[in-house]
């Protein structure tokens, strides 16, 4: 079976790493064959027809650093298979380069402190490349914290925004608990 993936000229070099060491532990990892194609950013993963999800585990790993990961975030979503990578496109939102532009810095927060605090406070990796906003976590963590970044991007205050964390961050504890005794 082969999937293409067109990725960024930018991020050709993370994909491949020093020394192609990025590529081999990626094909290694999910018994893949990945061929890139510099010029075009193209990049082919060809794997077996009998279980597919090595491939599709390559592609959305390949995607995640393609958006802005480093390759040992994005690698996290081969050693756990439960992780999800999950996409918020900015493009259609922002009416032009400057509220694209208000749109990340939000997120991102005063010296990176927004993205950090939401990371820490749902365990979700955060990166904010290019018109998108890519994510990487469990299910529920994901839920959460696509939440706290709809709610900066519609402009709800950082603080509200950080007490619905800290809201849900409670909630779950007290899950966690009450599932254990």
């Amino acid at each position: 079976m082969i999937q293409e993936v067109k990725i960024s000229g930018s991020r050709i070099g993370a994909l491949i790493g020093k020394g192609g060491e990025t590529k081999k532990v990626l094909e290694a990892k999910t018994h893949t064959t990945i061929t890139i194609d510099s010029k075009e950013g193209a990049v082919k993963v060809e794997g077996s027809d009998e279980n597919t999800v090595p491939l599709l585990r390559a592609v959305e790993t390949i995607n995640a650093i393609n958006r802005g990961f480093s390759p040992e975030r994005a690698f996290e979503l081969l050693d756990d298979e439960d992780l999800l990578l999950d996409m918020i496109d900015l493009s259609g939102l922002a009416e032009g380069p400057r509220q694209l532009d208000r749109l990340r810095g939000r997120i991102i927060g005063k010296d990176g402190r927004a993205r950090v605090q939401i990371e820490d406070m749902t365990d979700v990796e955060i990166s904010v490349f290019g018109k998108t906003i890519g994510l990487i976590g469990y299910p529920e963590q994901l839920k959460v914290a696509r939440t706290a970044i709809d709610m900066l991007i519609e402009g709800v205050p950082h603080e509200n925004v950080f007490a619905f964390l800290d809201k849900k961050k409670k909630e779950s504890k007290q899950n966690m608990i009450s599932y254990y005794y």
